[in-house]
């Protein structure tokens, strides 16, 4: 089963009232809506920019360890620099409803199985490509930080030009498929676009050290879906991702033809905005035959370069500070469309509410589940002496409130060693790692709540 084409030159070269070209934005809306996912033409692209990327993206993840942490920032997120391997956690693999929908296929359909998976062995690095900063204060600065640019001088000094003319390319061709996706569904064509002026847009490539991790079967990263609105990849150079179509249930191994394609897949911040009517596209990347069939050939061809999978990737999101809740007219039809599908025996399971909220906060919310936002708190100098003064003031109420042996009792009962501490704030909820003194309690439960301080097992931001 392949995914469709849709003509990207259709829409840039014709009058936008052209019959032609509101076919192919109603094709390209309707591939989203059914598959999650399509795969883009733009003779814009070039398949020599792709190639020196992946050339760069290669020589830099051959560096050492202690170079590649020169340039991690965990206290931002990972949201510009490198993330290492075993650092990022698949959503599905403890969350309850994409545990489902696995359930739900055909088990010869099912992504490989993640329920064991340790954190993906793929290193990643976020290239920010935004349009620069908002004309207004954000609320998430955190979200919209300055690029970093390599240490290692011999990567430095291509770096900005390579990254910024391949990430040009590719959010070129997705901001003009999210104009066409508008026109599809019915809406002006500029509402997509527009809404995702200042976005923290991402050249995000992966890296799997294949040296490490290229047995059959091995997950490089584990089946998911993205958080941003739209994502863009270019040709890699080993197979292995494969994704699910949306009414379909069957997994796709993806092939992008070479030359001027790209594939597109629909993200959360899609789902979020049409209600449900665009559901976000799950997929997965391991190490199948066909990457072995490559590993072997690269060997043979190009002895002196690095076995490493690169994924050319590009994140485009919706602004920060824009206001995300459903249209109106599209969370409607996608009631409608729930319904026809359960009248034809296909339950998608419980209708999913879609709360308003602002971008950032959806951001916020899903790097919780992927475990990137907790090291922030943890590499935090501020954070964590505010949780050591905010838990101190806990206990010394405690303890002027009661006699010692009642407030060993109650600190005992309450107060988790080394666990997470909530601090309430008129900001987000911050939940910061902080180790007490463990000599004076005893063993404590794993999860207590006393008065206006809630402990648990789950750092946030």
């Amino acid at each position: 089963m392949g995914l469709p084409i849709i003509d990207l030159d259709i829409f840039l070269n014709g009058p936008h009232d052209a019959a032609d070209v509101h076919a192919e934005c109603k094709k390209a809306a309707q591939a989203l809506v059914t598959y999650g996912a399509l795969l883009l033409h733009d003779s814009r692209v070039s398949e020599e920019d792709n190639i020196t990327f992946l050339d760069l993206l290669e020589d830099y993840f051959a560096q050492p360890e202690a170079e590649l942490k020169k340039d991690e920032r965990p206290e931002l997120g990972y949201q510009v620099g490198v993330t290492l391997e075993n650092t990022e956690k698949p959503k599905c693999a403890v969350d309850e409803p994409c545990l489902r929908i696995i359930e739900k296929l055909d088990p010869a359909e099912r992504p490989l199985d993640i329920t064991a998976h340790s954190p993906d062995p793929k290193c990643r690095f976020f290239w920010r490509m935004s349009a620069g900063p908002p004309p207004y204060e954000t609320k998430f600065p955190g979200l919209n930080a300055d690029n970093i640019v390599p240490e290692a001088s011999r990567i430095r000094d291509q770096w900005p030009a390579v990254m910024d003319k391949w990430g040009s390319s590719m959010k070129n061709a997705v901001e003009g498929l999210s104009e066409m996706t508008a026109v599809g569904l019915g809406l002006p064509e500029s509402t997509f676009k527009e809404a995702g002026t200042y976005g923290p847009h991402l050249l995000a490539p992966t890296a799997s050290d294949l040296s490490k991790y290229g047995t059959k079967d091995t997950i490089l990263a584990g089946f998911h879906t993205d958080l941003n609105f739209l994502t863009i990849h270019g040709r890699s150079r080993y197979p292995g991702l494969h994704i699910w179509a949306r009414n379909t249930g069957k997994r796709i191994p993806v092939k992008i033809p070479p030359g001027n394609y790209l594939l597109v897949q629909a993200g959360k911040q899609l789902e979020h905005i049409t209600g449900g009517l665009i559901k976000a596209g799950f997929h997965e990347v391991v190490v199948n035959e066909q990457t072995l069939d490559v590993i072997e050939r690269r060997k043979v061809e190009v002895p002196d370069r690095p076995l490493v999978r690169i994924s050319s990737t590009f994140f485009w999101h919706l602004s920060s500070d824009f206001d995300l809740a459903p249209i109106l007219s599209l969370a409607e039809e996608s009631k409608r469309a729930r319904a026809e599908q359960f009248n034809l025996g296909k339950d998608e399971g419980e209708e999913v509410v879609y709360p308003a909220m602002k971008v950032g906060e959806q951001v916020q919310n899903e790097l919780q589940h992927i475990e990137l936002l907790l090291h922030r708190a943890n590499h935090s100098p501020f954070l964590n002496t505010l949780a050591t003064a905010s838990a101190l003031c806990w206990v010394l109420a405690v303890l002027s409130a009661c006699r010692l042996l009642a407030a060993l009792i109650i600190v005992g009962a309450c107060v988790p060693v080394s666990r997470s501490i909530t601090v309430s704030s008129p900001a987000p909820l911050l939940t910061i790692t902080t180790d007490f003194p463990a000599a004076a309690f005893a063993q404590i439960t794993s999860e207590r709540s006393c008065g206006d301080t809630t402990a648990t097992g789950e750092e946030i931001l």
